[in-house]
């Protein structure tokens, strides 16, 4: 099948829905279909403000009119609601063709957050933007939920994977850091929540890797953490498999990755009690759930690794691509 994909999230963007996307689209491939990938890097583009690797395409609806035309598909996916989340909508509804959309980020809490903008404005886009999609693709259970009640519609559960084979368990001793060791990967922001693990004092070492806009402050804050910035896939998959726990401190996450990654690597994960990806995701032989991260961390740590490693193993992106492959709507 020749599937079209239009997101404004991709490389060289860190986060998860990239990190999701880029592994479908080469699952996607491995079970024979053909993907056309129309990203911000083929337009003009702009940065998104305090996100400067995040670009932002301008005026791209006759670019992604002629890229479709020329490769003329047989489904469409929306993964993203910007510039060319919309221009690909906009292309479909005047054309009459089915399409799909999956909802990734919670960005009527962000906006909230930053700018005091009404969750009820964004919701109401958001919704806007969906509501023609044949499906709707969620994270979780408890993000379906919520998107119900907030009148949404259509919307399936598709969940996450993992590349067991780059994240897998390693010697001890890669990493020369005070023991234990404990974790947190992903973009050093507000809506993280990274200050409710780097505040804590715990025995051992503290460790952050990802970039963000808060980051240069954390590091002057936090002199007892290890903020390593931007560093390669291999390298991180070596300080995960040298972690005694995952921490994983976001209110704000619908999924959440890294904790698949960390799982993978044999790693526990400790997180809030609540939390929509947590909840859904850990289970108590792989993960612990609580208020206080301090006793949460420590639960962790006497968890079995082999049980981390176990789950990730059913979770192959080959499955997951091909329940991809089922909510689409060829045409």
């Amino acid at each position: 099948m020749k599937i079209a994909l239009i997101t404004d999230a991709w490389s060289p963007q860190v986060n998860g829905v990239v990190r999701t996307l880029v592994n479908l689209v080469e699952s996607l491939g491995a079970l024979g279909h053909e993907v056309l990938v129309l990203h911000p890097g083929l337009f003009r583009n702009i940065p998104y403000p305090n996100y400067p690797s995040i670009r932002l395409a301008l005026f791209p609806y006759r670019k992604v009119v002629e890229d479709l035309e020329a490769f003329k598909p047989q489904a469409i996916h929306l993964p993203t609601e910007g510039p060319l989340g919309l221009a690909g909508k906009k292309y479909c509804r005047s054309r009459k063709l089915p399409y799909t959309s999956s909802f990734h980020t919670h960005f009527g809490k962000y906006l909230k957050m930053y700018y005091r903008l009404p969750e009820s404005i964004s919701l109401s886009f958001l919704r806007w933007f969906h509501k023609p999609a044949v499906r709707t693709l969620v994270p979780t259970p408890s993000v379906r939920d919520e998107l119900i009640a907030a009148g949404f519609k259509h919307l399936v559960v598709w969940g996450r994977g993992v590349n067991t084979q780059l994240f897998h368990p390693q010697a001890d001793g890669s990493i020369d850091l005070e023991r234990p060791i404990y974790l947190n990967v992903g973009r050093v922001a507000r809506e993280k929540n990274i200050e409710a693990f780097t505040a804590l004092d715990l025995p051992g070492s503290k460790v952050v890797i990802g970039e963000g806009p808060r980051l240069n402050k954390l590091r002057h804050r936090y002199r007892d953490t290890l903020f390593t910035g931007y560093i390669s896939d291999e390298t991180m998959a070596t300080y995960y498999a040298a972690a005694d726990v995952f921490v994983f401190p976001s209110h704000t996450d619908t999924f959440g990755n890294v904790m698949l990654e960390a799982l993978a690597s044999g790693t526990p994960v400790a997180a809030y009690d609540g939390a929509p990806g947590p909840m859904d995701v850990l289970k108590p032989e792989f993960g612990v759930l609580g208020e206080d991260m301090a006793e949460t961390i420590r639960r962790a740590r006497e968890l079995d690794p082999a049980a981390c490693r176990a789950y990730a193993e059913t979770l192959p992106w080959s499955m997951l691509a091909e329940q991809f492959e089922g909510h689409l709507e060829p045409f």
